[in-house]
């Protein structure tokens, strides 16, 4: 079994432009993780049948079709415009993830007690920073999104896979914008056998930025059952 657990918070805005969702099919679980681009009621209803078509779509057919799949709704309905990150787990199978924007996908491996980032921000900020320029210059532009949903297509959506057993985290950019990478993982060794308590608490150590501003959070965990890797423990047993 998959275990799941979901956690989200309002900024300092008027709405919650984030939007998360798990859906079950058979022995499959797919989730998806939303981040509207920018702050009213209808970006935020429209990140929520976001995250509900995806994950929905990816449970069935895998992120590709689902997160194309909002491409498609953001294209249709011209609802504005979104990032996201979908992932697809099966017990004793590794994790895929699909991603297009700068939400991201996180591993956290038990037996090294290591939280690894997965992903890579599809930023123009990540991009200068790839090729070698200045930290600062950088991330003057990590708000620059170079494929949002609305213009993801088959060649731009990337996906990865995460090895069986770990457990995986999904984050908006309220979270690891705003919390250290060895904050997260301190959290994740700490919280790994109890997911809901882990998305709850990676939300709440988003704090406000020197400005007092602080962005809508979000984080959604994925996990063997009580959190460990089965097919390790019963290797262990059998040693």
């Amino acid at each position: 079994m998959i275990t799941t657990a979901l956690a989200t918070r309002r900024g300092s805005r008027a709405f919650n432009c984030d939007a998360a969702s798990i859906h079950t099919r058979d022995s499959a679980t797919a989730a998806a993780l939303i981040d509207g681009i920018g702050n009213d009621e209808a970006t935020a209803t429209t990140a929520r049948l976001l995250a509900e078509t995806v994950a929905r779509v990816t449970a069935h057919r895998g992120g590709l079709a689902g997160l194309l799949s909002g491409t498609q709704l953001l294209q249709v309905d011209q609802a504005g415009d979104a990032v996201g990150v979908a992932a697809l787990a099966s017990p004793g199978s590794p994790t895929w993830v699909w991603w297009s924007g700068d939400c991201r996908g996180h591993g956290f491996d038990h037996q090294r007690q290591r939280l690894r980032r997965f992903t890579s921000d599809h930023t123009v900020g990540e991009q200068l920073r790839r090729n070698g320029a200045p930290w600062e210059l950088a991330a003057d532009h990590d708000n620059w999104v170079q494929t949002p949903l609305s213009e993801a297509a088959v060649a731009t959506v990337y996906d990865v896979e995460v090895p069986v057993g770990e457990l995986v985290v999904l984050t908006s950019d309220g979270v690891h914008d705003y919390v250290a990478h060895e904050e997260l993982e301190e959290m994740a060794a700490a919280l790994q056998d109890s997911p809901q308590d882990l998305a709850q608490a990676l939300v709440d150590a988003a704090r406000p930025d020197e400005d007092g501003y602080r962005d809508d959070a979000t984080a959604v965990v994925l996990a063997p059952a009580a959190g460990k890797c089965q097919l390790c423990a019963d290797a262990a047993q059998t040693a």
